[in-house]
């Protein structure tokens, strides 16, 4: 069984608002009791991409010192941008291509994938993406189910803003779905709200937003709510391959 600690969204600035929601989540992760294999960050981890903001972000969650209870795994997002992301974050030399890794378990593998394109808002895997996700699970050879994590939904949330921005080209993304049954789930961000549906027969969840919740048409004006509290997910890929996931506030 496989345990996830989620979040998204940051969106890291320098402001006092957006360092102590994002330190209120981590202090509540870095607390839990019990037993959690990784913490997934997916995605808009800067506001502006710079380098400073990014050097917080691997302050904040312990990227320097080693000083995490589990790995931290991240993938870009929109506000992402790739060269600071892994110069100040990652530690890697400055470098603008895609930023992919895998990361893998004793009952599964973890794919984070950037759908990031350079200067937009909607999301890509692009071609490098998806040849490295085949590679990756041909090297895998089915032996463990895989989840594929990255920032941007390929389905429609029912909200003007996020629905603006969505995934392009869903059906590369189902299409390589149809040929891996192995990959057992997606998990993504971007929307700022938690979120469960399917895509391609396969789970998708959404994780709620650090820095704040999307009010949906029906719950009122303004698409965001600043004031609701930051939010985070635990995800667990049981023995069966299902994903069960859990949303929490802090």
């Amino acid at each position: 069984m496989l345990v996830l600690a989620h979040i998204s969204d940051l969106h890291l600035d320098g402001t006092e608002r957006a360092t102590e929601r994002a330190e209120r989540v981590r202090d509540r992760l870095w607390a839990l009791p019990g037993r959690v294999d990784a913490l997934l960050v997916t995605g808009d981890i800067a506001d502006h991409g710079t380098e400073a903001e990014y050097e917080e972000a691997a302050r904040l969650l312990g990227l320097r010192d080693g000083a995490t209870p589990f790995p931290v795994l991240t993938c870009p997002g929109n506000h992402d941008s790739r060269a600071p992301y892994r110069k100040a974050l990652l530690g890697e030399p400055a470098a603008d291509g895609p930023v992919n890794s895998v990361h893998v378990f004793d009952d599964a593998a973890v794919l984070m994938c950037d759908s990031s394109i350079p200067g937009r808002d909607e999301g890509e895997l692009d071609e490098e993406t998806y040849a490295w996700i085949e590679a990756t699970l041909d090297e895998l050879n089915g032996a463990v189910p895989a989840l594929l994590a990255f920032h941007h939904p390929p389905v429609a949330l029912h909200h003007p803003l996020p629905d603006a921005y969505q995934l392009r080209r869903p059906g590369s993304l189902a299409a390589l779905l149809e040929r891996r049954p192995e990959v057992a789930g997606l998990i993504t961000g971007h929307a700022h709200t938690p979120a469960a549906t399917s895509f391609a027969g396969r789970p998708l969840v959404v994780g709620p937003g650090v820095t704040w919740t999307l009010r949906l048409p029906w719950e009122g004006e303004g698409a965001a709510d600043r004031d609701a509290p930051p939010g985070f997910a635990f995800h667990v890929l049981d023995d069966e391959g299902r994903l069960t996931s859990h949303f929490r506030v802090a």
